[in-house]
């Protein structure tokens, strides 16, 4: 692995043609990733580096993790790296594959319970096209998630810091995928078979196959509106505990000097099974359900920078997803972003989390207030 990723990065150095991604949540070209063409073939190489300070005003100046809930800019009162990582992308008219290594606080935290061999994979993936006259894909591996708006790679967020929704639904899946674009470019279809909720390695003791779809509607370039869900576990198989997970969003006017983001997960797992000798009973019976809503606006100060406000609310009584029973927390954010090269985006952001009771991740206080910088390239 150390020697593909230094082979990466030769490659990466030694071709200087340029060209420009494109992402639909992007305030401007300024804050786009650049590509690297290898001259005379399909094969790009891409790069991005992302450090950051965060200080936790709230935490004592011996704790060097922020709440556990958090598996991005978790590092406290110490600069790191949130994530590095290279890729070749290869594509033609019928096949296509991407290959990305990577290191940082991101892997260290997101890919703890995989594999040792798996923890530097940030994508890799192949895939075929099934028509010939239609944008009809089959892809396998290991691929970013197609769930929520808000993904790994900071840069092409509207906000500095992650949500609390994003930050405890999947980040990547393992398995394969049938995605479907219109000829209009209006719609986009997902339907895939993966090995759990964020799990390369399936989960032991999970037998059964997860499921999980995208309805995506652009009706403008202005509006974007999508449903995301998941259906399986992430559990053993001797607990019965089916999870259905639904992800709504709309994306509102991105590339104007005002958007808007609107999201809501809502989310369910079966109560367990209880075995007590021969006996066999559902604890209660029902489901622990846990949502959250989300709203992020942001407006362009500038065609080099923008400010953004988040407002969220994430409840998971049963501690869930969480782990902190009796988890119902605010949180408010207010960030500066701005692109000192077309390649280089500097941002600074602070949050404050408002819980409705103490809690022990915040030190048995009831708020937590943060400032986070980062520096973010792309290559």
């Amino acid at each position: 692995m150390k020697t593909l990723f230094t082979a990466l990065a030769m490659a990466s150095a030694s071709y200087a043609s340029l060209a420009q991604t494109t992402d639909t949540t992007a305030v401007s070209a300024p804050t786009q990733a650049a590509t690297q063409a290898v001259p005379g073939s399909d094969l790009t190489i891409t790069g991005y580096i992302e450090a950051y300070y965060s200080h936790d005003f709230s935490l004592a100046k011996t704790t060097q993790e922020r709440p556990g809930f958090l598996y991005n800019h978790r590092r406290n009162r110490e600069v790191n790296v949130n994530l590095a990582f290279i890729k070749a992308a290869y594509v033609n008219d019928r096949i296509r594959g991407n290959l990305a290594l990577q290191v940082g606080n991101y892997a260290q935290y997101n890919y703890a319970a995989e594999q040792p061999l798996s923890r530097n994979i940030f994508e890799a993936n192949a895939g075929v096209k099934l028509s010939k006259n239609r944008d009809l894909w089959l892809d396998a591996g290991i691929f970013a998630s197609h769930i929520g708006f808000e993904s790994a790679i900071s840069k092409d967020c509207w906000t500095l810091t992650r949500s609390i929704l994003a930050e405890n639904s999947p980040y990547y899946l393992s398995g394969a995928k049938v995605t479907y674009n219109t000829t209009n470019g209006k719609w986009t279809l997902l339907g895939s078979v993966v090995n759990g909720w964020q799990h390369i390695k399936k989960l032991d003791g999970y037998t059964g196959p997860s499921l999980s779809t995208q309805v995506q509607y652009r009706p403008s370039g202005n509006l974007t509106l999508n449903w995301s869900s998941f259906l399986g576990s992430d559990r053993p198989d001797s607990l019965k505990q089916t999870r259905f997970f639904n992800n709504f969003y709309a994306i509102i006017n991105p590339a104007g000097r005002f958007g808007v983001i609107l999201g809501f997960d809502i989310g369910s797992d079966q109560k367990p099974v209880v075995r007590t000798g021969s006996d066999v009973r559902v604890d209660g019976g029902g489901n622990y359900v846990w949502y959250s809503p989300v709203v992020i606006a942001r407006y362009k100060t500038s065609d080099q920078s923008y400010v953004n406000g988040r407002v969220e609310y994430y409840d998971d009584k049963a501690g869930t997803l969480i782990g902190i029973p009796g988890f119902q927390t605010m949180g408010y954010s207010l960030g500066y972003n701005y692109a000192i090269l077309p390649t280089a985006l500097l941002r600074l952001e602070g949050k404050v989390y408002d819980s409705k009771a103490p809690l022990a991740t915040f030190e048995n206080k009831r708020v937590n207030a943060s400032l986070t910088t980062s520096l973010a390239v792309s290559f």
